[in-house]
């Protein structure tokens, strides 16, 4: 049997497979809010606290962080994974840490054409690179690297990158930011929920448009990126449009750096929380305003993920190597 996880800033999920007639099949699935619990251990304990007599071969799990030595202090929650740690508590032979979106890009190799929807009419796929970014609670990026054959999975930490401002009402968004994070505004500040409610509050800010009441109402009351992501207002509206040019905009940049001729995946629940809005011109225009290079981009296809679980089906697909 085969423990496979997803730990998000947000959510966390863990699965059980058990290979039946030469098929691995789920025996338990389950989602966690990860907020709930002050460490993964007993969020683990929690999954496992009815299962009897199991007889776990590997796990492996997918974890929103950098993994060093093998184990993890995670990005957005105050966790601490280890890999000692989680064979002990579950008895495992083998125990295997990904970064999320290296187990997202081995997901995204293993997921049927029906998953991904595709952003740029001109795509023209060929075998190559892939380049993959996900924006969810924050900014995850990977790439697929083609050679020899074969795909190579490459964890980075590219979300972290330093933001850059393209234009005078994107540079007023880093001073805003700045107030908040003096030392570094990345990319994962403007590129996640919490990015969508900052571009909205800096609009607001500088005046942009006046504030609906209605909308401000519903700002203290729910969650606030998915009320503005509705688009009810001229703030709202004009909020979504810059996320997703800068959101095009950085995918620009790991392919400019990649050079992904198998395309760019975009997975993470915000792009297919919000297909709509990707699908208008907002994201592929930043994508391609690099200029003169611009003609190195446009035939690249685009895709967005729209299977939640990339990330878990791809620590599954890792832990069967």
């Amino acid at each position: 049997m085969i423990l496979a996880g997803d730990v998000g800033g947000t959510k966390t999920i863990l699965a059980l497979y058990e290979l039946k007639e030469g098929v691995w099949q789920c025996y338990k699935k389950k989602y966690f809010l990860s907020a709930e619990f002050d460490s993964f251990e007993k969020l683990l304990a929690t999954f496992l606290e009815v299962e009897t007599n199991l007889q776990l071969k590997k796990v492996c799990i997918g974890v929103a962080g950098p993994i060093v030595n093998g184990d993890c202090v995670t990005t957005n929650l105050p966790w601490v994974l280890r890999q000692q740690e989680i064979a002990k508590q579950t008895g495992a032979e083998q125990v295997s840490l990904l970064n999320d979106l290296e187990a997202t890009a081995w997901g995204i190799l293993k997921l049927p054409e029906k998953d991904f929807v595709e952003l740029n009419p001109k795509a023209q796929v060929n075998q190559g690179n892939i380049a993959v970014l996900a924006a969810g609670t924050g900014l995850g990026e990977a790439l697929v690297i083609w050679g020899n054959g074969l795909h190579h999975v490459v964890a980075t930490e590219g979300g972290h990158t330093d933001f850059a401002p393209r234009n005078d009402l994107e540079i007023g968004l880093l001073q805003f930011l700045l107030k908040s994070y003096p030392e570094h505004v990345s990319y994962e500040r403007v590129v996640c929920g919490q990015g969508l409610v900052d571009i909205y509050q800096y609009l607001k800010f500088v005046g942009y448009a006046l504030p609906e009441q209605l909308v401000e109402e519903r700002l203290k009351k729910e969650d606030s990126a998915v009320v503005i992501s509705e688009k009810t207002c001229r703030l709202s509206s004009k909020a979504v449009k810059m996320f997703c040019e800068i959101y095009g905009a950085e995918a620009g940049n790991l392919a400019l750096k990649s050079l992904p001729k198998a395309g760019v995946v975009l997975a993470g629940g915000i792009a297919a929380k919000n297909l709509s809005s990707m699908q208008e011109n907002d994201f592929m225009r930043g994508f391609l305003a690099k200029g003169r290079y611009k003609g190195v981009l446009q035939n690249i296809s685009v895709k967005v993920c729209l299977n939640s679980e990339a990330a878990l089906v791809g620590a599954l697909a890792f832990a069967r190597k």
